[in-house]
């Protein structure tokens, strides 16, 4: 049976070698125009960053002349204030039309407030659904309290009093993330990308030799030859999952080569995505290409055209992805008992090897038999499926 099912891989294989739609999806758009978007779009976000960083708070302010010591002080922490030329209602208008960040209105009496020893009131104009905004918006309220805290010091000492009275917790951060650990927060998808280039690298050969030899009329004559059906059924498993193990070889390779072209030493940060770090993510996502291919080949063989196999191995593909974004949103941490949740178990490896972290062997035993224990079910399950009459549709 054995040999039957090599005959069965080798012709599936080389048939859809043929076909210029899997090979596009399987080895091009996906696995190799993926990663340099990828790696595009990274670059952008750096240089983004790095930019806003560099840039001066603009600070569009009403009433510029009531408080020539706060300005300064604005100034002085690195931000760009300027007049706004308009009143409070036309600066509301700008801020909810998106035209200001914000807008910061200065009250005529603030300078005898201060001598007083009143209580000051300054407005800030901002628009919290502007998410943009948000950040800017954070940085001039830091700055304006810190500037209340300068006041306050310099009220004490006039008083005779120690400002320390008003700080009795001092906090200091201590920084235990290596540079590793930094870039594995931007690059997160990586392991999410792999994953879904693995899985397209199969999704059409898949729908192919299930729906599409039912559609075409060739499933009936491929039956009737001397081959049993579970030979049949391991050939076009193999087959799928050959290249899907042939479009994240692409994706892995196209990525290491990207990696040392990003520039993330401009935010303190290092890929440790060495070809050594990317054979060990190749290796651990191995048996999800069993279990992938016999997923979509079951999926496949419920469906009678090639239209509806698209749709429905289309909401297949979401199943084995759906942790990943479990796990991103819930910041899960690796643990013995998760290694046993197929493709959960991998995001948490790989991330580990990208943080640069020791990963238990046992953690890789476990994600690894529990991923090929429930393919290896699915391929059985397929099996028994194809020996029914109702495969013929």
């Amino acid at each position: 049976m054995m040999r039957q099912a090599l005959t069965v891989l080798r012709k599936e294989a080389l048939e859809n070698l043929r076909d210029r739609r899997t090979l596009f999806s399987a080895f091009l758009f996906v696995p190799l125009l993926g990663p340099l978007l990828f790696a595009v779009m990274t670059a952008f976000i750096v240089d983004r960053v790095v930019s806003e960083a560099d840039e001066r708070l603009h600070t569009p302010v009403i009433g510029v002349q009531h408080a020539p010591n706060l300005l300064a002080f604005l100034r002085e922490n690195g931000a760009n204030v300027v007049e706004y030329s308009g009143d409070l209602q036309s600066a509301r208008q700008a801020v909810a039309s998106g035209q200001e960040y914000f807008v910061l209105a200065i009250d005529e009496r603030l300078g005898a407030q201060l001598r007083s020893g009143e209580p000051v009131m300054l407005l800030l104009v901002a628009d919290s659904s502007n998410n943009k905004a948000q950040r800017y918006v954070a940085h001039v309220r830091a700055l304006l309290a810190a500037y209340s805290s300068r006041i306050a010091r310099q009220r004490l000492l006039a008083r005779g009093m120690d400002p320390a009275i008003i700080e009795p917790i001092a906090v200091r951060t201590q920084e235990v993330a290596t540079p590793s650990g930094r870039a594995v927060a931007l690059l997160g998808a990586v392991t999410y990308f792999l994953l879904f280039s693995l899985l397209m690298g199969g999704l059409y050969l898949a729908i192919d030799v299930t729906a599409g030899e039912r559609e075409r009329g060739s499933l009936e004559s491929l039956l009737c030859v001397p081959v049993g059906r579970a030979a049949l059924a391991f050939g076009k498993i193999g087959a799928t999952a050959l290249f899907m193990i042939a479009s994240l070889c692409v994706s892995l390779i196209v990525l290491s080569a990207s990696m040392p072209f990003l520039p993330l030493y401009k935010l303190g940060m290092n890929a440790n995505f060495t070809p050594l770090i990317a054979m060990k993510i190749a290796a651990l996502l191995l048996p999800l290409a069993l279990l992938g291919s016999a997923l979509f080949f079951i999926v496949g063989s419920f469906t009678r055209s090639y239209r509806e196999a698209q749709t429905w191995i289309g909401l297949a593909l979401a199943l084995p992805t759906l942790p990943i974004l479990f796990a991103s949103v819930a910041n899960l941490r690796s643990s013995f008992a998760l290694m046993f949740v197929p493709s959960l178990s991998q995001h948490l490896l790989a991330t580990e090897w990208l943080r640069g972290d020791a990963v238990e062997p046992s953690y890789i035993a476990a994600s690894a038999a529990s991923t090929l224990a429930i393919g290896g079910g699915l391929v059985w399950l397929a099996t028994r499926l194809y020996r029914r009459e109702k495969v013929l549709g």
